[in-house]
Order: structure tokens, then sequence, then C-alpha cells
């Protein structure tokens, strides 16, 4: 009898949206229930996760296609902290809008719940399934404001070049399995032989797919426009938590069945490490969007947690873990200050648009700074130190070609960073804005700048909790 504890959170999650839905059809004006009930809900299946999983070092389920391990437990809790903030600090900006509906947490949980599918996958089809989901749900959630002609623009786009990359993907699960008669990833790895093209084939057409759901170069072309289109909380939930996901199925499928292929795959990943780094460091100067300019900013911050994968050390396994956290700290408090960036009932989201903001908002244009100046890598801010740890991974490995284009697009990338510190601090100021922000947004913004501010106090803390992931 299998342990079906372990699996409680996936199977409470699932339940929740099976109910909402019920309710939300049956009880009419249900939108705010339903959003509360959401949060409680992830709230819930979070703590579930950290008490059911806490104690496991590696279990697998269901003949072997499910794990749950350390790796696993922390990238759900991340997964779904990420959820619950994005969730709680949307609440205003979906009313403004008025797309405040009971589709939207619950597509939030869907996605979530193809997240968590896809964490603990230990075989191509669960591992299908979950991306699938996941997909489905952020479809519909990119084209949510259909009132906004580039919102239906960011979903159509999304959707094709999705489902090109998911056949891609899937063409290649088949090779694999056609090539090893299974679709387990243990028993793939005691299947391989290094010398069949086939395989190496396979391998590409799996990393192509998951390549694009990052949006690493050269499969970036979907995420300017869905970042520029989706409404602001939805870009805020595409540059979070789908990224957790997908970096931990990274780990999952280049570790365990492919880990004595090593040779056929890690020139992919350098190469994709390498563009992407590059590529978001010189396509964001001349971007005057800020939605646009995080999306190539993104693009290379993938580049740099690729790179801590491409070294093939359980070192570089846990800088990309401490990297991909760290960035969606930095996240959550850019796109916190992006939300307050309201006048009249109308949000803004141009560069100029920050014209002199410190001028009427100095708290706010301090958080700017210290966000800015981390997603540059000036120490000691967290972002310092989320890249610190990748060099000294990559380093260790004697990669110092990877290491040396990393430190060039560091210092590439910082000039768009500190231009929009120059017309934050430095240009004529614009009219103010509304200062009625809600309580949870100021929480998110002052939590996630103090935390990002502070980290080289306690930057021990993260380290030992990942420290516990030794995958190879």
């Amino acid at each position: 009898m299998e342990n079906l504890n372990l699996v409680l959170p996936e199977i409470f999650v699932s339940l929740s949206i099976m109910f909402l839905l019920v309710l939300g059809v049956f009880k009419n004006d249900s939108s705010k229930l339903i959003f509360n009930i959401s949060l409680l809900v992830l709230l819930i299946t979070a703590t579930i996760t950290l008490n059911e999983t806490s104690n496991i070092d590696h279990t697998t389920l269901f003949n072997n296609s499910v794990v749950i391990d350390h790796m696993s437990s922390l990238m759900k809790i991340i997964t779904l902290v990420g959820a619950f903030l994005v969730l709680v600090i949307s609440f205003n900006y979906l009313k403004t809008f008025k797309i405040f509906k009971i589709e939207y947490p619950i597509l939030i949980l869907s996605s979530v719940l193809g997240m968590m599918v896809m964490i603990s996958s230990n075989d191509l089809m669960v591992f299908y399934i979950g991306l699938e989901l996941q997909s489905l749900a952020l479809y519909v959630l990119a084209t949510f404001n259909r009132d906004q002609l580039k919102s239906s623009e960011a979903g159509l786009k999304y959707f094709v070049l999705s489902a090109l990359s998911s056949g891609l993907l899937l063409y290649g699960c088949s090779l694999i399995y056609g090539f090893s008669g299974s679709t387990n990833f243990d028993v793939i790895s005691n299947q391989l032989n290094s010398s069949n093209y086939v395989l190496t084939f396979g391998i590409v057409f799996i990393l192509v797919g998951l390549a694009f759901k990052i949006s690493a170069v050269p499969f970036h072309m979907w995420a300017p426009d869905v970042y520029e289109g989706s409404p602001t909380s939805v870009t805020l939930f595409f540059t979070m938590v789908p990224k957790i996901a997908a970096l931990t199925v990274f780990i999952r499928f280049l570790y365990v069945p492919f880990l004595n292929l090593i040779d056929q795959w890690q020139m992919i990943i350098i190469f994709l490490s390498i563009a992407s780094m590059l590529f978001g460091a010189i396509a964001a100067i001349g971007q005057t969007n800020i939605k646009r300019l995080i999306a190539y900013s993104s693009i290379g911050h993938i580049g740099y947690t690729l790179a801590g994968l491409a070294t093939g050390s359980n070192e570089g396994i846990q800088s990309s873990i401490v990297y991909i956290t760290i960035y969606v700290i930095m996240n959550l408090a850019f796109f916190s200050c992006l939300l307050m960036l309201k006048r009249n009932n109308q949000y803004y989201e141009d560069i100029e648009d920050l014209s002199g903001l410190s001028k009427n908002h100095p708290l706010l244009s301090l958080s700017f700074l210290v966000i800015l100046f981390s997603l540059a890598g000036i120490p000691p801010l967290a972002g310092f130190f989320a890249k610190f740890y990748i060099f000294t991974a990559v380093l260790e490995q004697s990669m110092y070609f990877l290491a040396i284009v990393g430190l060039l697009s560091t210092v590439i990338a910082a000039f768009y960073y500190l231009r929009i510190i120059k017309i934050i601090y430095f240009d004529k100021e614009k009219e103010k804005y509304d200062d009625d922000h809600s309580l949870w947004l100021k929480f998110s913004l002052t939590f996630s700048t103090i935390l990002i501010l502070l980290y080289f106090i306690f930057p021990s803390q993260l380290i030992e909790v990942v420290s516990r992931i030794n995958i190879i």
C-alpha cells in the first residue's frame, strides 16, 4: 500500500479546485469568498508539505514515477508561498480592471497543481501531465483581461508557441521511450548507452521544450510580448512561479536519467546559458516598457541559473536553487513597486513614468534603488550573493570562459538598471501617484526589500536548507 500522506498536498489542492469550481457556479457574487479560500488553500498546502515531508530523505511512489525528497519539498513550498503572495498583492489590481472573477484564483491553483506534479515527477509521462496542466492554466491567465487587445494577443502568442514546444518535447519523450523501453527516469538511467545518437536527439528535443518554458535563448521569443500584454499580476506570476518548477525538472531530467551522458548535454546547457546571459543583457538596453525590460532581464537571470546546472556538480545545483530563490524574492519586490504606480485608477508601466519619482515618493524610490542594485548584483545585497554562489560553483569546475561571459553580461546589464535609478532620482518629477495601497502590497514590498537588504547578515540559513539537496 502506497503512503498516500506524501501526496496529500496534491490531493488537497485537486479537491479544493473542484470544490471552488462548484461553489463558484452555485453561489452568486462569490468572487471574494473564493479568492480568500484559495489563499487559505495555498497556506494549508504549504503547511502539509512541510509537515509530511520534513523527515523524508528520498521516497518514491506509484512504481517509482513520483519522488519525494528534500528538493521536491523545498521547491513546492517556494512555489506555494510565491503563488500566495502573487494572489494577495493582485487584489486591488484585479478590482481596478474589473477582472476580479472566480476563475482567476482557480486558474492559479490549477497551475500550481501542475507545477507540484512536475516537481515530484520521476517519469516522463507524469512530468508531461504536470507541464500541460500548468500550461493550460497559464494560456488563459495571459489573456485574462479580454478588454485589452494586448492581453488577447499575449495569450494567443503564448498558446501557439507553447503548443509547438510541447510537441517537440513530446517527440523527444517518444524517442527516449522507443530506445529505452520505459518512461521512468531510473529505468532509463540503467538502459543508457552513450554511443546511441537516437538518445541524444531525444535529449535535445526535450531540452528545447524545457528551454522554451523558462524562456532561455534562442527559445525566448514569446517572453517580451507575453510579459507586456498580460495583466501585471499575471506577469508577476510568470516571472516567479513557473520558473521554479521548470528548474526542478531540468535538474531531475539531466541528473537522474542522463547523468552518465553529461558529455552529450553539457555543451547544450553552456550554450543556452551564455546566449541567455548575453542576449538578456544587451536586448534590454533599448526597452522603454518596464515589463518588457523585466522579460529580457529574466532571460539573463535564467542564463545564470543554467550556468550552475552546467557544472555537473552538487554545488552547481545548489547554487542554482539559491539563485532562483533570491530571484523570486527580487521579482516580488520589483512588481510590488510596479503595482504602486497607480494614478486615477490607471496603472503606469513605462520607464519614463518613473521620472523624478524620488521627489514625491522617497520610500518607494528607496525600495526601487535597493531592488535594482540587487538585480544588478551590487554587494552586499542578496543579488550579489546569488551571482557569487553561481560563479564560485562554475570556477570550481574550471569553466573559466562561462564565468568570464557571466561577469561581462553582469556589467552590461548593470547599465540599464542604473539608468532606471538615474531616471528616478535625477529626472524631472511627474504628477504624484496615489497612496491608497492595500496593506498586503505594502507588507510584500517591505518584507521582500528587507530580505534583499539584510540577506548578508544571515546567508547561511538558505545555504543550510539547500545543502541538504544532493542529487548526484
